[in-house]
């Protein structure tokens, strides 16, 4: 691949990401009007799934020498098989995303940059292929819930049996399906080391106006079905011989919580500090169990972070910024930072300046969006207007963050 051709040609992309997505779209189901069923149905839904289209394109553009790209891109493959993809879709997609690009670029797209584009794509779509084909797993799982709580109004925590034993590590995400939100997939972290009896939890925080995080959380019940995607996530335990540092927001407590009833099960030789930093009160609805576990390990030390009483909310961070300034020795920890991705790229940067070694730092990227600097009108991105059954100015709503 001609990485600098790429990598140049992508910046005019990015300056009209918005643009470029949804043209893609719009492209693609215009012209390939039996895949629009493989979609989401709603509009915001279909917002959601730009931004990841663009997100992934962002992460393979940034990753084009790094060896973790064809992993990265088989893996893809296999997860997408849940979406019911087979090979035959990869011509159509590849068709729409040239001519996607060719209408975003303008001028900038010239034969060399279109022959570029092509031979990249070929790679994505070979690596995508090899992966699904390869994979000896279930497009998904067919998981039972079997038990559902509720802590205020918008946290759950569902306990799943899975039909088939799903392989996972402590420390990784499942992508989330339910019938009352079809061909709705999020991503949610698995908040237990495996068990015996192979159930696993996941922690799931309402997103307003996020159809399917409200309906983890406030509508389903016991006994329904759900599906579960293929495992993923590299925030697994290294077992180095280091201290051990785990740092949670929100409910990314799930995953340290994982690694921590991992190494409950073995403990270290080092000891290790858990942070939990939370904006509402409600967010500890774990802190009996975290409790129980610092007073029967002498391993372990707890910090919880949260605002005073009378002052915002933002205030948490703010107090976990002092904490790890105080505690000292990041040179020599392994840390291990789970929570929302504006949460995780700033302590991130604080724990870089407290000295942390950026390979001793672990973490789930989460995958921006492109930058909406306005709403497109619908002629500015239709290259023929579609059926108006999947189209719905009036139902836009806010990008919902990926992840936990």
């Amino acid at each position: 691949m001609d990485v600098r051709i790429l990598k140049s040609s992508f910046a005019v992309v990015e300056r009209r990401a918005e643009h470029a997505v949804k043209f893609f779209y719009s492209h693609l189901f215009w012209h390939n009007p039996g895949l629009r069923e493989l979609f989401p149905s709603s509009f915001e839904d279909m917002e959601r799934q730009r931004d990841r289209l663009f997100a992934a394109l962002t992460h393979v553009i940034a990753h084009l020498e790094d060896e973790t790209l064809l992993p990265y891109l088989r893996d893809l493959g296999r997860d997408h098989r849940k979406f019911r993809t087979g090979p035959e879709h990869y011509a159509a997609v590849g068709s729409s995303l040239l001519a996607a690009l060719a209408e975003t670029s303008g001028e900038a797209w010239t034969p060399d940059v279109e022959k570029a584009w092509a031979e990249a794509y070929q790679v994505i779509a070979d690596a995508m292929t090899a992966g699904a084909a390869e994979s000896k797993d279930p497009p998904w799982w067919d998981a039972e819930v079997v038990r559902h709580l509720q802590y205020g109004e918008d946290i759950g925590v569902l306990t799943l049996r899975p039909h088939q034993p799903l392989p996972y590590r402590a420390g990784q995400y499942v992508s989330v399906s339910s019938a009352r939100v079809p061909t709705t997939w999020r991503t949610y972290s698995i908040g237990n080391a495996p068990r015996a009896d192979h159930t696993v939890d996941l922690h799931v925080s309402r997103i307003e106006r996020g159809r399917l995080s409200t309906a983890l959380v406030r509508e389903v019940q016991p006994g329904e079905l759900l599906r579960l995607g293929a495992p993923g996530g590299l925030m697994t335990l290294r077992r180095d011989g280091r201290p051990i540092s785990l740092i949670a927001a929100g409910t990314g407590w799930a995953p340290v919580l994982a690694l921590l009833e991992e190494l409950v099960a073995d403990p270290p030789d080092q000891d290790v500090r858990l942070f939990v930093t939370a904006r509402e009160q409600a967010y500890l609805y774990d802190r009996p169990l975290i409790d129980a576990y610092a007073e029967a390990y002498g391993w372990l030390s707890v910090t919880y972070l949260t605002p005073a009483p009378g002052r915002h909310r933002n205030q948490a961070t703010e107090r976990l910024a002092t904490a790890l300034g105080n505690r000292g020795l990041w040179p020599d920890q392994d840390v291990y930072l789970s929570g929302p991705a504006a949460f995780m790229e700033e302590t991130a940067c604080l724990l870089a300046e407290l000295g942390a070694r950026p390979d001793r730092l672990f973490h789930d990227a989460v995958p921006a969006g492109p930058a909406h600097a306005r709403p497109l009108g619908s002629g500015e991105w239709f290259l023929n207007r579609p059926a108006p059954h999947w189209h719905n100015p009036s139902a836009r709503a806010p990008r919902e963050p990926y992840g936990r």
